[in-house]
């Protein structure tokens, strides 16, 4: 199959993708358009069906569909002109070519994870990880497969266990360089962080945000079950439950990113830190990995709000 990481601009593309999202608009000159966002194991694309003529038949989001389309480019981003869609027939494609996946070895990144938590002194908190991690029917099943984020960052199979992995590597790291940090809550709260996401966000292929992710998400969430099972360990101290819950509560930084709390511990600050910038990094590897244009430069990034210069200097 023509994989969405290898179409070029200009292409003519007939292949099989998955619908992600559908939605109908209508043009300035009152003239209905269907825009989609297709997706594969290599990343997604936006689509757009201009005329609904009868090669337009019938599919919903979360459908496989077959596609003719031409490839073009769109204020610096590829994009699908459609004019034939049908829907897909079961055994005209194979599922696992459009669920992407972490290209990290899984196994590894349990056994880190595991490393972590056996690393750990404070035997109270050691309890509270290994119940949520090994004992909670939920997350002991879903937290190595599960993903990290919608669209925004590690946004795939596997993406929940690589970015707490990574982020508590980066953390693990601030606790060596700065004697005063408190190192098992740091690195407590680094694998704790987005443990939520389980609850806030829907399995593959149709990642969307759950009644409770919308409602509520994945911060408040995480804060409510830390507190629910330190409850269940005798003899946790409130003092640091209350600190364990003030870092989760506090890991995006800024209310304009959705943190109830601004980091007012130096192990708060810090995790917020080491998110934002394995979040951030995966974001510039993403934009840069997908991006054909020619030259150095990406174009301007709505996201990231700025224009991103490609990794092309050699020396």
């Amino acid at each position: 199959m023509r994989y969405i990481s290898d179409l070029r601009d200009g292409e003519r593309v007939i292949d099989f993708y998955l619908c992600k999202t559908k939605q109908t608009f209508q043009s300035k000159a009152g003239k209905n358009y269907l825009s989609l966002t297709l997706q594969d194991k290599t990343g997604t694309i936006s689509a757009k069906v201009w005329d609904l003529t009868n090669g337009i038949q019938s599919f919903e989001s979360g459908d496989f569909i077959k596609i003719d389309a031409l490839v073009q480019t769109y204020q610096n981003d590829l994009q699908l002109n459609v004019h034939k869609i049908r829907k897909g027939y079961e055994g005209e494609y194979d599922p696992a070519d459009y669920v992407p996946t972490t290209d990290k070895d899984i196994d590894q990144l349990c056994k880190k994870l595991d490393g972590y938590i056996n690393s750990i002194t404070t035997p109270c908190i050691k309890t509270l990880l290994i119940n949520i991690f090994k004992k909670h029917p939920v997350i002991s099943q879903r937290f190595k497969s599960h993903t990290a984020a919608k669209t925004m960052h590690h946004n795939y199979l596997g993406g929940l266990l690589e970015h707490t992995v990574s982020v508590t590597d980066i953390c693990d790291f601030f606790a060596s360089h700065y004697p005063t940090v408190n190192r098992d809550l740091l690195i407590s709260t680094a694998l704790l962080h987005d443990v939520a996401k389980i609850m806030e966000l829907s399995d593959f292929p149709n990642i969307d945000y759950t009644d409770d992710g919308e409602l509520i998400g994945h911060i408040i969430m995480g804060c409510e079950l830390i507190s629910a099972e330190a409850d269940k360990i005798e003899g946790f101290p409130h003092e640091l439950k209350s600190l364990i819950c003030h870092s989760i509560l506090a890991h995006h930084g800024e209310y304009e990113y959705g943190s109830p709390k601004l980091p007012k511990t130096l192990e708060a600050f810090l995790l917020h830190a080491a998110d934002d910038t394995d979040a951030k990094e995966r974001m510039f590897e993403d934009i840069i990995a997908s991006n054909n244009t020619a030259g150095a430069w990406t174009g301007y990034n709505k996201l990231l709000m700025r224009n991103i210069r490609k990794s092309e200097y050699k020396g």
